[in-house]
């Protein structure tokens, strides 16, 4: 098979029937008659199952894989790209905020630079001032914390090599976050400068941003751990050389150190980054934790369309 197109639906009922038009005439203007579209439900609260169940039926080109539950949006990619049987893969938001025609672009790129993958970059960030600034922000301390050279503002379409996505699947993570997974996989990648459409308000909340850059960072960072130890030693040094000053004060001058507001805020100020340390010693372990019980990405249900 030449093509597989790969989408996950969640709350997709209201642009699902679009999206399968778009992508199918798409397809057959690449590959011909020689494609699969890998629809993989997580979850979903609406009945996007139901319609995708139904195109199925009618259209032997669709495969609906069907998740036990909601699983999250990476690891439900990472699931139909493990039922995708193309020699070339094109993962794609099914919101049409990315452009199912944005195909022809990346497979012309793909064949000029000769490369693995071409993945799509955002000609303009969505969202406001914040959501700009805070994407700038994360971009730049994952980069320096990191040292991986994080393409900004990219977006989930890509197309794929087969043995590009057969390395992939062999990272065994399943916590870590799957835009860092794309680099480390390797090969040759090109971006594609892509605008997308704005049709809903971003999912993606403040903390759920935040949490997002927590796993990041803790799935491929050690320099938090490092950045414990220097500054643990920094104060250590400091308050050798304070309490020797305190020593000197009282024996040589015989005078007194008062100031019980200054023993406060040190209290404070070490007992909060105490905590603090704790609690990211805390992140790193339960990573372990999560990791060493080998729990499966996602479990399916059931798949239409196709038997395996």
């Amino acid at each position: 098979m030449k093509l597989s197109i790969v989408s996950t639906l969640y709350r997709s009922a209201s642009h699902l029937p679009e999206f399968y038009y778009r992508s199918s005439q798409a397809a057959q203007k690449l590959v011909g008659d020689d494609y699969e579209i890998v629809l993989v439900n997580d979850g979903s609260p609406d009945n996007s199952l139901e319609i995708a169940v139904s195109l199925a039926q009618k259209d032997k080109h669709i495969v609906v894989v069907d998740l036990s539950r909601n699983f999250g949006h990476h690891k439900a990619m990472r699931t139909g790209l493990e039922y995708s049987l193309g020699e070339r893969m094109f993962l794609i938001d099914s919101d049409l905020e990315e452009q199912p025609e944005w195909l022809f672009t990346f497979s012309s790129t793909m064949m000029e630079e000769s490369a693995d993958v071409v993945f799509g970059v955002q000609l303009n960030r969505k969202g406001n001032w914040f959501e700009r600034w805070s994407g700038y922000m994360y971009y730049s301390v994952f980069k320096w914390l990191c040292n991986i050279q994080h393409p900004r503002d990219i977006v989930t379409a890509r197309l794929m090599s087969r043995r590009y996505v057969k390395a992939f699947l062999q990272f065994p993570e399943k916590e870590a976050p799957i835009s860092c997974l794309w680099l480390l996989t390797g090969f040759k990648q090109c971006q594609q400068v892509v605008k997308k459409q704005m049709r809903s308000p971003s999912t993606y909340s403040v903390p759920k941003k935040i949490q997002l850059a927590m796993d990041s960072i803790t799935s491929f960072s050690e320099v938090p751990l490092k950045i414990i130890f220097y500054l643990g030693a920094s104060i250590f040094i400091c308050a050798l050389f304070y309490s020797a000053y305190l020593v000197f004060i009282r024996l040589a001058h015989s005078q007194a150190v008062d100031g019980w507001t200054s023993v406060m805020v040190s209290v404070w100020l070490l007992g909060g980054g105490g905590i603090s340390f704790i609690g990211l010693l805390g992140i790193y372990i339960s990573k372990i934790f999560l990791e060493a019980k080998q729990r499966p990405h996602a479990i399916v249900r059931e798949i239409h369309g196709r038997s395996h």
